[in-house]
């Protein structure tokens, strides 16, 4: 069960880290994403250091569960309000957000039922 845990842990902490690259750097797609849901670019380092911070924390978690445990509940909500701003704007295309939240609540399942 333990190599569930690391295999979902590992996987949530790099895509999430690679997000939060993505918005420290400027790249094309979080500003397009941020520019259609009407969130200020000047929010984008912040969430990004939100999303770095869910990936370290998670990493953290592997030797101080209650650290993983706590970043993969901050990335639940983290992508909830993400999921209110796509409604708030009336956009409907969720495929990337749902890959990104379903990993994050695979990640505080796991780490709630393995640890």
């Amino acid at each position: 069960m333990f190599a569930v845990y690391l295999t979902i842990t590992l996987l949530a902490a790099t895509l999430n880290g690679m997000a939060a690259i993505a918005n420290f750097i400027g790249h094309d797609y979080p500003k397009s994403q941020a520019d259609k849901l009407g969130v200020p670019r000047s929010w984008m380092r912040p969430l990004g250091a939100l999303l770095a911070a869910g990936a370290l924390g998670l990493l953290a978690g592997i030797a101080v569960p209650v650290l993983g445990t706590l970043a993969a509940s901050g990335l639940v909500l983290y992508f909830l309000g993400a999921f209110t701003a796509h409604l708030r704007v009336g956009d409907r295309h969720f495929a990337p957000w749902s890959l990104f939240f379903c990993l994050a609540v695979a990640a505080l399942a796991a780490n709630l039922t393995c640890r």
